[in-house]
């Protein structure tokens, strides 16, 4: 449909992208095809994408092509290796912590079969479409105890308490100890508060920085916010992609943020979603 426009984000030519009806888009600075929409074109911060992964995309899309969509046009993005699906295939994919998206497809066919391709009548009560919540609560002990071991120490029930295996004890053990609180200090008032009771409270995260939606307002509102943001942790983290904790930390850092925003300051609806490594067909 040509009022849906959905683009698949990768960081590396990817020959069947196309082939399943969506948009191929490359970021960073390698070089693709020229079937490709890329990021290093007009305004853009392609130079900074092995820090910001996708997230370095949805700068190009609010500056290079927010501006020239119509008001009736739905706007997505998806990655490579995660795509929204049709909806009566919900009950049939895993969200835990350990089988993330996990559905078995054998195909490229076979995904194309199940991608959602076109905008859903009910989209139109919701502002924007977010990917289905998976658990971050299921966390294994061992990793819990080497990697989450400051926040043990704090609080001890947390090893037995899934409620209290949240957003941020997650970013702790994967992105940096006190990383997402150091961001999130950078926050204007308004948010800062909201968004450390969300990540401090969630034990399910609407993740993987895609989303769907047609409203070009909030849309630009929503980047104004997140840029800005983002911007200012520049100057905490710098750009050292050979810090485990730190690489691709705006990527991660966008990824707690975006559902965050959406439920604070619009109406959401999340829809499924599987994980499927198209590189490998």
């Amino acid at each position: 449909m040509n009022n849906f426009k959905l683009y698949c984000i990768t960081h590396k030519p990817i020959k069947n992208i196309e082939k399943i009806g969506l948009i191929p888009a490359g970021v960073g600075i390698n070089k693709f095809p020229p079937n490709y929409i890329i990021e290093n074109s007009g305004d853009n911060i392609a130079e900074k994408n092995f820090c910001y992964s996708e997230t370095s995309f949805h700068y190009w899309i609010w500056k290079n092509l927010l501006p020239k969509l119509n008001e009736d046009e739905w706007i997505g993005t998806c990655q490579y290796r995660r795509y929204f699906v049709k909806k009566e295939y919900a009950n049939k994919i895993q969200y835990d912590n350990r089988q993330q998206g996990s559905y078995e497809i054998n195909s490229v066919e076979n995904l194309k079969s199940i991608l959602q391709l076109k905008p859903e009548k009910e989209w139109n009560n919701y502002d924007v479409v977010l990917c289905k919540p998976w658990s971050v609560s299921n966390v294994k002990k061992m990793k819990l105890i080497k990697r989450g071991f400051r926040s043990l120490l704090k609080d001890p029930s947390i090893f037995f308490n899934k409620n209290k295996q949240t957003i941020k004890l997650h970013f702790d053990m994967s992105h940096g100890y006190g990383n997402l609180e150091k961001a999130a200090n950078l926050l204007p008032e308004k948010d800062k508060k909201d968004f450390m009771d969300y990540v401090s409270s969630k034990t399910w995260l609407i993740g993987h920085c895609i989303f769907i939606s047609k409203n070009k307002k909030l849309m630009d509102r929503f980047y104004n916010d997140l840029f800005s943001w983002l911007f200012e942790c520049e100057k905490i983290f710098g750009f050292n992609s050979n810090i485990y904790d730190t690489k691709r930390i705006y990527s991660f850092l966008t990824e707690r943020y975006m559902p965050f925003w959406f439920e604070k300051y619009s109406k959401v609806i999340t829809w499924p979603w599987v994980y499927f490594d198209i590189s490998k067909y």
